[in-house]
C-alpha cells in the first residue's frame, strides 16, 4: 500500500495545541544496563494507540533529541512521533562510542520493541540527521518492522564512510603523543570530553552503507536533504543516495539541496522543517516523483 492512502494520518490534519501531549519516556535497554530517554509526542492522547503509525526522529553525532530541527519537526509533524537520545548521549545512560553504529541500531531495536509492546505503535516514518540517518537506513534494511515502513527522511547522511579520514590529520599529533585525540564539545549546554582512537576511525570507515542498494525496502518514499556548504559530510554523498534509492518502485526518492547550508543547517532549521512538511504533503496528494523535490513547481529564485 502506498503512503498517502488511508494507511496514515492525512497530512493536512493539524491538532490543536490543547490536544497534543508530550511525555518523557525512560526505556530499559535490552542489551545494556541503562535507560534510553526520549519524548513521545501524541496528537490525540486520549485515543488508543494500538496500530497507530508513528515517526522516529534520530539525532546525529554528539547531538540529542531536542537539538537542530528535531523538536521543531516533532511539534509540527502531523503524526505521533518519538525522539530519543542514543546511549551515552545527553539523558540516556550507557557509554557512547565514536564508531558505534551497531550499538545505535541496537538502541533502535530496543525503542521500536518498547513502542510496539507498550503502546501498539507501528513505525511508519524514520527521520535521521547525519549519523542518525545512517543508523536509521540500516535498521530499515535489516528489520522486519522496517519492511513495513513507508517513509525515510535522510538529512546530511554520510555514504562514503572512508571520508571520515579527511579529519585524520587533525588527530595525528595527539594520536602520536597519547594514543587518542581528545576534544571538548558542548551538548545541551554541557561540556563533554570525547576521546577518539585510531581504531574508532577504522571501524567507522568499514560500516556498510552500501546495503541500501540491494536491501532498502522498495515501497519506502525517501527525502534526502543536504547543505551544499556541508564541511562534515560532502554534499556528493546525497547524490550517491539518490542513485542508490532512485530506481526503486513504487517508492520514490526526492532530493533537496540547500545552498550555503552547513552540516547542521545553522540558522536554517525552520527551512528544513518546511521542506519536510512540503514533501509529506506531496506524498499525501500522491504527486511525488523520483527526482529533485517539487520539480516543475516555480518558487522563489
Amino acid at each position: 500500500m502506498r503512503l498517502g492512502c488511508h494507511c496514515h494520518p492525512c497530512p493536512s490534519f493539524t491538532p490543536t495545541m490543547s490536544t497534543r501531549k508530550s511525555t518523557k519516556l525512560r526505556i530499559p535497554h535490552s542489551q545494556e544496563d541503562c535507560e534510553l530517554v526520549g519524548i513521545l509526542e501524541q496528537l490525540t492522547p486520549t485515543e488508543s494507540t494500538q496500530g497507530t503509525k508513528i515517526a522516529l526522529i534520530l539525532h546525529g553525532t554528539m547531538g540529542h533529541k531536542d537539538y537542530l530541527f528535531q523538536k521543531r519537526l516533532a511539534l509540527r509533524f502531523p503524526m505521533d512521533s518519538f525522539r530519543f537520545d542514543f546511549r551515552g548521549n545527553h539523558e540516556s545512560g550507557g557509554k557512547r562510542k565514536q564508531s558505534g553504529f551497531a550499538k545505535d541500531v541496537e538502541d533502535l531495536v530496543t525503542v521500536v520493541s518498547y513502542l510496539r509492546n507498550a503502546y501498539g505503535y507501528e513505525i511508519d516514518v524514520v527521520v535521521g540527521h547525519s549519523r542518525g540517518s545512517v543508523a536509521g537506513m540500516y535498521w530499515l534494511c535489516t528489520s522486519e518492522e522496517g519492511q513495513r515502513a513507508h517513509g525515510m527522511i535522510n538529512v546530511s547522511g554520510r555514504y562514503r564512510m572512508h571520508r571520515i579520514y579527511d579529519a585524520a590529520e587533525t588527530y595525528k599529533e595527539q594520536w602520536d603523543a597519547k594514543g587518542y585525540y581528545e576534544r571538548t564539545v558542548t551538548v545541551a549546554r554541557q561540556a563533554i570530553v570525547e576521546r577518539i582512537y585510531p581504531e574508532d576511525l577504522e571501524e567507522f570507515s568499514q560500516w556498510n552503507t552500501a546495503i541500501v542498494w540491494d536491501k532498502f525496502p522498495a515501497q519506502i518514499d525517501v527525502l534526502t536533504m543536504h547543505g551544499l556548504a556541508d564541511k562534515t559530510v560532502p554534499a556528493y554523498d546525497a547524490i550517491i543516495y539518490s542513485r542508490a534509492l532512485g530506481a526503486r518502485t513504487p517508492g520514490t526518492h526526492s532530493l533537496h539541496l540547500i545552498e550555503e547550508a552547513d552540516h547542521n543547517f545553522t540558522n536554517r532549521q525552520d527551512e528544513v522543517v518546511d521542506c519536510i512538511l512540503e514533501w509529506w504533503d506531496g506524498i499525501g496528494q500522491g504527486r511525488l516523483k523520483t527526482g529533485i523535490l517539487m520539480t516543475g513547481v516555480r518558487g522563489k529564485l
